[in-house]
């Protein structure tokens, strides 16, 4: 716990944002969220995010007195620079570089930037965005180096100490659904199972095992094969040395 510190989440409803909002809230007594509406394919995210916030809120209602406001930015101009980033040329600068066709430069880095003058207003001093480098993020605007310079940018450029926090940094996502079970137990990793949206498609009426979702997109495999994961370690005796 960290009382004299207050929390924005970048929270777009989705499974990792939604851990990372729990996590926030088991370290700070006052933790706000923000979402961005960018024009994205899957849209369907923006009528999830103010359910999950409610789902959370009924179901822990000790965190319910640390979640404070909701904030949410319109960034349509960001759907304009996807376009443009998608053109022939660019396409194949993704390629040379193994970069998802559905990276767009600068989007994580436009988030922080907007979340700190959010911040700044509302007397908050740690950002906490779900951004990772182990095995299924490939965006460079996730690296760990990127974001620890980009929090000096932010607190110099807004002559304000500013703390980034990325609980998912290090861990796949077989160790995001334990984290959950570990933050809120049973009744956590069910939320997220049913309440949260991930997938690119847009799929709410499909329920896995895993939650909802196509089961296709490449969002939705990496659920699924990171919740198959977890579930066969579970499954797994530990065993002892003698």
């Amino acid at each position: 716990m960290s009382p004299d510190q207050r929390a924005l989440v970048l929270f777009s409803g989705g499974q990792d944002s939604t851990v990372c909002l729990a996590w926030a809230l088991a370290r700070y007594k006052h933790v706000e969220t923000v979402g961005f509406d960018y024009g994205q394919r899957h849209a369907v995210e923006m009528a999830v995010r103010p359910q999950v916030l409610q789902a959370l809120r009924t179901a822990f209602p000790e965190w319910n007195a640390r979640l404070q406001q909701d904030h949410l930015i319109t960034m349509t101009a960001l759907s304009q620079i996807s376009t443009t980033v998608l053109a022939d040329n660019a396409q194949k600068r993704l390629a040379e570089k193994s970069l998802p066709k559905t990276f767009v430069p600068g989007r994580n880095l436009l988030f922080f930037t907007y979340a700190a003058a959010i911040a700044y207003r509302r007397d908050l001093q740690v950002l906490v965005g779900g951004m990772c480098e182990r095995g299924y993020s490939d965006y460079p605007d996730s690296r760990d180096e990127l974001l620890k310079g980009f929090q000096k940018t932010l607190s110099l450029g807004m002559d304000r100490s500013f703390t980034i926090e990325t609980p998912l940094m290090w861990i796949d996502k077989a160790q995001t659904w334990q984290l959950a079970e570990d933050l809120g137990g049973a009744k956590l990793v069910e939320l997220i199972r049913t309440d949260t949206h991930s997938c690119y498609m847009g799929v709410r009426d499909k329920l896995h095992a895993w939650g909802r979702g196509c089961g296709i997109c490449p969002a939705c495999a990496l659920r699924a094969a990171g919740w198959d994961s977890w579930q066969a370690a579970r499954s797994t005796p530990e065993t002892t040395t003698p």
